[in-house]
């Protein structure tokens, strides 16, 4: 039986009045470490939409997405701020000077570096307790990033030639690895086969093979190389150049530089969109964040954020 005319005008007038659903855009997280802050950024609109607390001088910043785990150097604790909440609901103590800060892909571990003590603290972070001290070969910790597979930790450190090597499950560090002067920012590639590790000393990249665990390309960067971000595909690592104000773009298939990109002053830590198309860079001097469009690779927008922004996480 087919529906009456007056019966179709009714449900097409119903259809219209159904609202659109709205995805939530992936959010961009931004501590800024004088102002004692972490600035929300919406990636749809490029705007500042909201503030959390982030401790007196976050750091390093990681995320499962319901929280943020920051590193805070006063009380030399992580900080693990609720999103939903906007506040804090716990602090962990660390060690003195922790930094860098990463999430296992499970979501069920947190790293942190930390300087003065030459370790990494892993933690549960179900639990939100530490459950293993590691003792690191290279002196002052700045970053502690795990591999895709959550099977290793690749530490790097400021005052050594090397990037330090840690088996996740036996909790010990198995090895290192010959890089430039002051190792700093840190990125893999999806499958885990190789890593990026921006020397800032050296002004160059170093591409390490995870298996053989020897670099087979060394890239010469901006001045002063310092954080890395790598594209989700696997087919770009960006890298923030501290003194040139710049982002060198790295095509992974051939480890040759695509695009150098004017940012703002003293770019240090990024992160890039889960699409690939916006790269977000914080500019520790000009108390911004970059925004790049990786398609056209030039930076679109320049979004006011707090006092010395660290670094970006994006969820």
């Amino acid at each position: 039986m087919r529906p009456s005319p007056r019966l179709l005008t009714t449900l097409v007038a119903a259809c219209l009045l159904v609202p659109a659903v709205t995805l939530a855009a992936p959010f961009a997280y931004v501590p800024n470490e004088k102002s004692g802050s972490v600035s929300v950024i919406d990636t749809a609109t490029d705007s500042v939409v909201q503030t959390l607390p982030g401790g007196q001088r976050p750091r390093g910043i990681a995320t499962d997405g319901a929280h943020l785990y920051i590193s805070e150097a006063p009380s030399n604790s992580l900080v693990v701020v609720d999103i939903g909440k906007a506040r804090q609901i716990k602090s962990i103590k660390l060690g003195e000077s922790p930094e860098g800060v990463s999430v296992s892909s499970d979501h069920r571990l947190i790293a942190a570096a930390v300087e003065e003590s030459n370790s990494v603290v892993l933690l549960d972070a179900r639990k939100r307790r530490q459950i293993a001290e590691i003792k690191v070969e290279g002196d002052n910790p700045e970053h502690a990033v795990f591999s895709p597979d959550g099977r290793w930790l690749l530490v790097s450190a400021e005052n050594a030639e090397q990037v330090d090597v840690i088996d996740v499950k036996a909790r010990r560090q198995v090895g290192s690895i010959p890089v430039g002067k002051r190792p700093r920012g840190i990125g893999f590639t999806p499958d885990g086969t190789r890593a990026y590790v921006a020397c800032e000393l050296a002004s160059t990249v170093y591409a390490i093979d995870m298996v053989s665990r020897k670099v087979v390309a060394e890239i010469k960067a901006g001045t002063y190389s310092n954080g890395v971000a790598m594209a989700p595909d696997g087919s770009r690592a960006y890298v923030s150049n501290g003194k040139d104000a710049t982002v060198s773009v790295i095509r992974t298939s051939d480890n040759q530089i695509e695009a150098t990109i004017p940012v703002g002053k003293r770019p240090w830590n990024m992160a890039v969109t889960p699409d690939g198309r916006k790269l977000y860079v914080a500019n520790g001097r000009s108390n911004s964040v970059t925004v790049i469009d990786t398609g056209r690779l030039e930076a679109i927008a320049e979004i006011p954020v707090g006092e010395l922004p660290w670094g970006v996480v994006i969820q």
